[in-house]
């Protein structure tokens, strides 16, 4: 609490009418009232159907994000997170000058994704930053999808970090020229497919917008929320007829693959020499030669005849077909479990992974896709240097992973993971762990024998990270704390 009662100015999401609440609340013209006359078209069912549980969970602000007290809020920027806009700069006047420090770090962002910082002094716990597209009408497809995947990975962040109410602001700013009434579509119609598909963990979404965005907010809402079957009747003539696919996502007509009704079946002669034509050319385009006879490369690496270059490119074909699937499933119930997860910065500056042992029910989980969401987690982590921290602290049975999930794994990942890779942190072992753990590096990944620290208390992991750089869970610190002594942060300033 601040000593001057600064936070009593933050607003609780507990105390705000969701928007089946509003209902009865609005004294503005109803779509129902806008659209009697074409009440006669309701010969489809509605792609946005009525669903009282999902408009529970949706909350229609106006006013400062800033003052939410969210899981996250969303902040819009540039790419190099430094943009100086009304949303951004409330943000950083009140979350304080750690926030820029912490930004720096992150070292930009690309338009469409999503990054994750501490709120600091903000009522919510996390900020996530991105970067929404600059509309040109030429390069509108473009556009589009890129804040598509603003909103998109947004929603997925949070699901990923368990968290249970995420605050989402106008992505589309005037300086990026987008027209408000098309992002808008956007934004409701990703968030409503992805509460639908993805959101069960998620409790509240809260659209924070101005006095000048309220209006069309509330005239929108309806078309993708509807709080009653005779809205939702009401507001199918009114909903544009691009609404992208089952996830939101727009779909580019001239991007889709088209198959004949009958491809075996030739309608004229002309067509049959077309079809010879074309079957001389099989094998020859750059298409045909993607992807070769797979059982014959593997037995020629097994013999030791194929190439370095040609092995290297078959595992990353392997490799983005392992990321398609991540990013395509459904990963939040496993990211519930807080098993992999992000925190700070080691003394190099080497972003920091956690991995919790404890947390992994080895017994009850579905481990495909626990190696998803390894995946899905690590792959931006990997492009620059990372350390890894593992607690086996209070592991038992049904906590150790099969060799043979490691070593599928690690023929997955292997370079790709392995090369930014500086260290590779075990904090807790015992006398067992140790030795799988030489047996494992040293006959299946020699690669990581060398990265491999045991580290026997939570001291010796502080001179490599600094405490307050590190999310440790509260078991860990108890178990420390009676094995060893209880950590004082003035230990820390002479280490």
């Amino acid at each position: 609490m601040d000593p001057l009662g600064a936070r009593s100015q933050f607003v609780d999401i507990q105390t705000l009418p969701t928007w089946q609440q509003q209902l009865d609340e609005d004294g503005e013209k109803t779509p129902q009232e806008q659209s009697d006359s074409l009440l006669s078209q309701q010969a489809f069912p509605s792609p946005f159907p009525f669903r009282p549980d999902i408009n529970r969970k949706i909350i229609l602000f106006c006013g400062d994000i800033a003052l939410l007290n969210c899981t996250a809020i969303l902040n819009t920027s540039n790419e190099s997170l430094n943009d100086k806009n009304p949303l951004s700069d409330r943000v950083h006047q009140l979350a304080g000058p750690e926030l820029r420090d912490e930004l720096l770090k992150l070292k930009g962002c690309r338009t469409g994704e999503a990054k994750l910082t501490k709120g600091f002094n903000l009522a919510a716990r996390f900020i996530v930053h991105t970067v929404g597209p600059k509309y040109k009408a030429k390069y509108r497809t473009a556009a589009e999808s890129s804040l598509y995947s603003c909103y998109r990975n947004t929603m997925q962040l949070a699901v990923e970090q368990s968290m249970a109410s995420v605050g989402l602001c106008v992505v589309s700013t005037a300086k990026r020229g987008y027209p408000l009434e098309d992002a808008t579509h956007i934004a409701f119609r990703t968030v409503r497919r992805f509460l639908e598909n993805h959101g069960n963990s998620l409790e509240t979404v809260v659209f924070a917008v101005s006095d000048t965005e309220e209006r069309l907010y509330k005239r929108l809402l309806p078309l993708y929320f509807p709080r009653s079957e005779e809205e939702e009747r009401a507001c199918l003539p009114l909903i544009p007829a691009d609404i992208g696919n089952s996830e939101g996502e727009p779909v580019v007509p001239e991007r889709q693959i088209r198959i004949t009704e009958k491809p075996g079946t030739l309608e004229d002669d002309s067509e049959e020499e077309s079809l010879e034509s074309d079957l001389g050319q099989v094998g020859n385009h750059a298409f045909a030669r993607m992807e070769g006879d797979v059982d014959k490369q593997r037995k020629q690496i097994l013999q030791g005849q194929m190439s370095e270059a040609a092995i290297h490119k078959q595992h990353q074909r392997n490799y983005n077909r392992w990321l398609c699937r991540a990013r395509a499933e459904d990963l939040s119930d496993i990211a519930a479990l807080k098993a992999l997860y992000q925190t700070g910065v080691d003394m190099c500056g080497r972003t920091v992974m956690i991995l919790v042992g404890r947390n992994i029910p080895v017994t009850l989980i579905d481990i495909e896709k626990a190696l998803l969401y390894f995946i899905h987690v690590m792959d931006h982590i990997t492009v620059k240097e990372y350390v890894m921290v593992y607690f086996h602290t209070l592991t038992s049975e049904h906590n150790h992973l099969d060799s043979n999930f490691l070593k599928n794994l690690y023929d997955i990942v292997d370079t790709k993971f392995t090369k930014n890779l500086k260290a590779f942190y075990f904090v807790h072992p015992t006398f067992r762990s140790k030795v799988s753990t030489w047996f494992f590096t040293t006959f299946s990944v020699s690669r990581m024998k060398d990265k491999v620290r045991y580290l026997d208390n939570l001291q010796q992991l502080f001179t490599c990270i600094k405490p307050e750089q590190i999310d440790i869970p509260p078991f860990v610190l108890e178990y420390d704390a009676r094995l060893n002594r209880p950590y004082h942060p003035s230990q820390s300033s002479s280490l």
